[in-house]
């Protein structure tokens, strides 16, 4: 009797490393999942490689959650020591940074917001203590930064500070700008806001009495 091959009969033919990858996939990167309106996300080769060979700023302290993408500009040299000093206190000495950035990755998503392992989510929030920045942004204008963490009173007041100190070196820079473009050769003393808001003041002040007696001066000249 002989054995006919079923014409379903499929033949593997991938090579061994294939199919080992593809088995190590199977087993690390688990694919998203939906409850209700909350779903997580797929995780994918690059993710695992950010916990282990982070390439930059971002991915070696994403960790504490919304940490700045970009090493360059304003708001990352103004927020670089509030996220070295929340890594600082955060980081337990026993534990290295890859492990915290693995349990953010499989247990919070790399969120601040969402859960993907109950348990790895609650260890990653005791081992860090629940240090973590929610958000950073600029709000009435491109100086007036607003930051958000959860955090011991010191590292709270190291972001007041920093907030407070953004704010004025802007506002400064603003308020010079609009001195010297009434008076270009003027005699500017930085260092306060209110010292140069009465400056703008007092300029503004004369120019206008100056265009008045201009004013004045040509109507009594129309007159005779």
């Amino acid at each position: 009797m002989t054995n006919k091959k079923s014409k379903f009969e499929f033949k593997d033919n991938r090579p061994f490393i294939t199919k080992v990858k593809e088995f190590a996939q199977s087993m690390l990167f688990w694919r998203a999942r939906s409850k209700g309106m909350i779903s997580t996300r797929n995780i994918q080769w690059d993710d695992i490689r950010a916990v282990f060979f982070p390439k930059d700023f971002y991915e070696k302290y994403q960790y504490l959650g919304s940490v700045p993408y970009t090493e360059k500009g304003d708001l990352f040299k103004a927020i670089y020591p509030l996220i070295l000093a929340m890594d600082y206190e955060a980081k337990p000495k026993f534990c290295p940074r890859w492990f915290l950035r693995f349990l953010h990755l499989f247990g919070c998503d790399n969120s601040i917001v969402r859960v993907r392992n109950r348990f790895l989510h609650d260890l990653s929030r005791k081992l860090t203590k629940g240090i973590l920045i929610w958000d950073y942004k600029t709000k009435w204008c491109d100086y007036d930064l607003r930051i958000s963490i959860s955090s011991p009173k010191y590292l709270q007041d190291l972001a007041d500070d920093i907030e407070h100190g953004f704010y004025s070196r802007g506002k400064q820079e603003e308020l010079v700008e609009q001195i010297l473009k009434l008076d270009p050769n003027a005699s500017i003393i930085g260092g306060s806001i209110k010292r140069l808001q009465k400056q703008l003041e007092e300029l503004e002040e004369k120019l206008e009495l100056k265009n008045w007696d201009v004013t004045l001066l040509d109507g009594l000249e129309d007159e005779l």
